[in-house]
């Protein structure tokens, strides 16, 4: 709980009576690796803060080949914001990479902490354009880069994650083979 309290607080103040009621509406949950917390065609239920572990968002492209988008650790806030807010059908999936531990809000919950926390509007944009800045700091250099450079990139933007996830997903999201990857690895030891 102090993880999240902590990184809620560097987006605004709260005072004590704040922080119990944001507390009384999360409940902690646990995914089992390759659990999903959203799923494509279905309407997200939560909003999460990432105690431990490792999700994915991911999808289907046209080939009905899987695609790795972002990884979210440990620290962090996951949710597919857009559809979560709106309660549309997400389009992605958000898969437990690694069995995870989460301190989640539901749909009600985290509406009622908008329409009782004053403030809580500025704090939540301010949270979810960090959020929006760091997948693209993470996410824009790999396309315009080769293989090697992009795995390198990788390594730096995301770099308590090379030893925990499956090759396969960094293969995907770097947009080569799993046999590319293994020589890229290969050639820079």
């Amino acid at each position: 709980m102090e993880a999240l309290i902590n990184f809620i607080l560097q987006f605004g103040d709260l005072n004590k009576q704040q922080i119990d009621f944001l507390l009384s509406k999360v409940e902690t949950l646990e995914f089992k690796k390759n659990d999903y917390l959203s799923e494509a065609g279905k309407v997200p239920r939560y909003v999460a803060f990432v105690l431990e572990g490792v999700f994915r968002f991911c999808y289907y492209n046209n080939k009905s080949e899987e695609i790795t988008n972002y990884f979210v650790d440990e620290g962090n806030f996951v949710v597919d914001n857009e559809r979560f807010e709106s309660q549309i059908v997400a389009s992605e999936y958000v898969q437990a990479v690694t069995d995870c531990k989460v301190l989640a809000f539901n749909k009600k919950d985290w509406d009622e902490i908008s329409d009782t926390i004053v403030g809580w509007e500025m704090m939540k944009a301010k949270m979810v354009k960090k959020c929006l800045t760091l997948a693209m700091e993470r996410r824009s250099p790999l396309v315009s880069e080769d293989a090697t450079t992009r795995y390198l990139s990788f390594i730096e933007a995301f770099p308590n994650l090379i030893n925990r996830i499956p090759l396969s997903y960094v293969a995907s999201y770097l947009g080569v083979t799993q046999q590319s990857l293994s020589r890229i690895r290969r050639n820079i030891r």
